[in-house]
Order: C-alpha cells, then structure tokens, then sequence
C-alpha cells in the first residue's frame, strides 16, 4: 500500500496539517472545508464533464426508449442504433463509474488523515517542511469534530438530495419515465440515507467533508443545468 500513501494518503494529510497550521489558524473545521474546496477544484472537470453526461443520458431517454422498441427483436441492431445515438450527442454512460473510482480513494485517504490528526497527536506520515502540530483543536463552532454529529450529518444528507434532484432532467409531463429515470429518480432519496447510514459512526470531520462536497456539487449542477438549457433549451 505505499503506492497508496504516496499518491493519495500524504498529500491529503500534509495538505491538512498545512491549512491546520496556517491559514485555517489552528481551526480544523476550516482546513477540512479548505481541502474539501481545493480537491474538488482540482477534480471539477471530472465531476462537471460527469454532471453534463447524467443530463444529457437523461435527455436523450425517449429516444433510447424508442430504439429499445424499434429494436426490440433485434439485439445487435438495437446495440448499433444506441451506439449511434451516444456518439451523435457525445455521451459515454459509463462515466459516473469514472466519478465513484475517482472519488473512493481520495475519501478514503481523507478519513485516514483525519482518524490520524484527531489521534493523540503522534501524527506519522508528515513532509520535512510541515511542522507537526500535535493534538490538533477538534472544536468547530458548536461541535466536536472527533465524534459522530448527527446535525453535520443530517445538513450533508439534505445537501446531497438537493443536487440528485438538481440532477434530475426535467421530461414533458406525459412523459413515461423510463427504468433508468426511475432509478435515478429513487436515488435521489436512497443517496442520502446511504450516508446516513454509512457516515453515522464516523467522527463529524468526514461528515463536514462531505457536507461541504455536496454543496460545491450543488453549485455545480445548478451551472451545468443552466449551460444545458441555454444550449439545448428547456
């Protein structure tokens, strides 16, 4: 695992313990919202190209729909016409896999930074040039980031539903909703109680991460919705 460490756990970490040090002035709840913002900078092409493609698979349903039935008897003419039509409007439906392997190892390391950091302060992993701070300050308003916080939890499960449902295409009222609208319409709902029930035991740090996360892909998906409706139109 020291690929892993070298690639993903370290710079986390150090990343953490710097913004911990500096600018976040000893505020950990601020260096975890720092990191968060600078990581996703970083990935937001993945996550944006990501986002376009979800919307524009939905957009184009009713004509997957209408293939599907076209086709029906026919598997490898309806494969060729569904091929046809991705590459017609530039869509690859495998890419949300890309976005959920791009984002499990980097928030795996980052709760191994922060189960490092809100130990008892022998932090190991450091760079030459940043400082070990030892015990790191866990409080963060009201809350105890080294312990479960059903508030912080609560707040990121409803900024997670919030941008499913911005992710959602919104289809003519006639319009009969396909197996996979269906599905992403129930994800909406079962997202956020998977991290419910996922982050509920964790210390309040991750759940900070990924309630700051959520937001930044709420704001993301609000521009790419209004980019796809300028472009193709309501």
């Amino acid at each position: 695992m020291n690929w892993y460490q070298t690639i993903f756990y370290q710079p986390i970490l150090n990343v953490l313990i710097y913004f911990y040090d500096t600018i976040a002035l000893h505020n950990l709840g601020l260096a975890i919202i720092m990191v968060t913002l600078l990581l996703r900078s970083i990935l937001y092409p993945f996550f944006h190209k990501g986002a376009k493609q979800q919307m524009l698979m939905q957009r184009i349903q009713p004509q997957v729909k209408k293939i599907q039935e076209t086709h029906k008897n026919d598997i490898q003419k309806q494969s060729e016409a569904l091929i046809a039509l991705y590459k017609e409007h530039g869509v690859n439906p495998f890419s949300s896999f890309l976005l959920l392997l791009i984002q499990l190892p980097i928030l795996i390391a980052l709760y191994w930074a922060l189960r490092s950091g809100l130990g008892s302060g022998q932090i190991t992993g450091l760079y030459h040039f940043v400082p070990n701070p030892g015990a790191l300050n866990t409080t963060f308003w009201f809350i105890n980031l080294a312990v479960p916080s059903w508030t912080l939890l609560i707040l990121a499960a409803l900024a997670q539903y919030v941008q499913a449902r911005l992710a959602i295409y919104k289809q003519p009222k006639d319009h009969v909703p396909s197996p996979a609208e269906r599905i992403a319409r129930q994800m909406s709902f079962i997202g956020p109680i998977m991290t419910i029930v996922i982050f509920y035991s964790l210390p309040a740090a991750v759940a900070l991460y990924w309630l700051f996360s959520s937001l930044f892909s709420v704001v993301q998906q609000y521009f790419v919705n209004k980019h796809l409706q300028a472009k193709y139109g309501n």
